[in-house]
């Protein structure tokens, strides 16, 4: 996909922001699309778009988004979502058009819910965090390449919660994802003001204490500038997870090393739900891809986490009663 590594290659790497084990380096480019689309938050607060259960009984991995909007509608890969029977995140970055109904594959954030607390869905200030984000990438990945479809191995996702709540002393009763932002509200935050965009800035790469790699980049400056909060807050739960005192800023060459395995990485593409078509890439010891729409590249993401680079978590760890896995996760944090 000459798209693809033509961006990577002419990004710019900026100077980095540090603090608490996690390193954001600017992503620089002065070039942006003519694309015209709506974000999903702005579709909801002017009431253009609605978000709900496919049914009354609803379906966990599906959605059913209508975009009432003459531009067609930007939903982000980890977006999360809240309210009607379950929380959830999207599986993948979509761009769905004007003036019509589409179902979309998401995964749940809140295993321990099935039942309506509103009848539809808003936005947060939060996304997927990112190791739980990577992993359940490269499920659907996995998914995209073997079966054609968008699935994520959702028992891996809860469990990763699981794990992810009883590490940073985040319980909740129905297992919501968003417990563990809200218990760590403030450390977020500070993170957040850490951390602008910069002129010419399209997107980020995100380096945690460990060695742990992510990237996103998008269309137009402006796209950066509405995702970077929620960016860093996603990967603001992993560095607090894993922060210490003896942390230090990543190297720029690493970074770059890491664009360049994405670069030499293979491709394949798919037609997406929604415009244009879905690219996925599998490079060593990491996993990307992109929503590629009019060649333009509207979002390219990629994780350099061993895990998700491996593909091949599908079925792993597998818990299908939420309260089941909790008690399992209690015993062993007190042994």
């Amino acid at each position: 996909m000459n798209q693809i590594t033509t961006a990577i290659a002419d990004l710019e790497i900026g100077d980095p922001t540090f603090r608490g084990g996690l390193t954001v380096f600017p992503l620089l480019a002065k070039e942006t699309s003519d694309l015209d689309y709506l974000l999903l938050g702005d579709g909801l607060r002017e009431d253009r778009v609605t978000v709900r259960e496919v049914s009354m009984g609803g379906s966990i991995p599906d959605l059913e988004v209508e975009n009432r909007a003459d531009r067609p509608l930007l939903i982000v890969d980890g977006e999360e979502l809240v309210g009607a029977k379950q929380n959830r995140v999207a599986n993948l970055t979509l761009l769905l058009p004007a003036g019509k109904t589409t179902m979309i594959p998401v995964s749940c954030v809140e295993q321990g819910r099935w039942s309506y607390d509103s009848p539809g869905f808003q936005v947060t200030d939060r996304m997927h965090f990112a190791s739980g984000r990577a992993e359940r990438y490269a499920s659907v990945q996995q998914s995209m390449r073997s079966e054609g479809t968008r699935r994520s191995d959702q028992g891996r996702v809860w469990s990763s919660i699981d794990d992810k709540a009883m590490a940073m002393d985040a319980p909740s009763e129905t297992g919501a994802m968003s417990e563990i932002f809200e218990r760590h509200a403030t450390a977020l935050d500070d993170y957040v003001r850490e951390v602008e965009a910069t002129p010419d800035q399209l997107g980020a790469i995100f380096a945690v204490a460990g060695g742990n790699y992510g990237l996103d980049l998008f269309d137009r400056h402006a796209t950066l500038a509405a995702f970077l909060p929620r960016l860093v807050r996603s990967y603001g739960v992993d560095a607090l997870e894993r922060r210490s005192e003896g942390d230090t800023a990543a190297p720029a060459s690493a970074a770059r090393k890491f664009l360049d395995r994405l670069r030499a990485g293979s491709f394949d593409g798919h037609p997406a739900v929604g415009l244009g078509r879905d690219v996925g890439i599998v490079a060593e010891r990491a996993i990307g891809g992109a929503l590629l729409v009019d060649e333009t590249i509207v979002h390219l993401t990629g994780f350099s986490n061993s895990r998700a680079g491996s593909g091949e978590r599908e079925g792993e760890r597998v818990y299908a009663n939420y309260h089941q896995r909790r008690d399992i996760l209690r015993r062993r944090h007190a042994s």
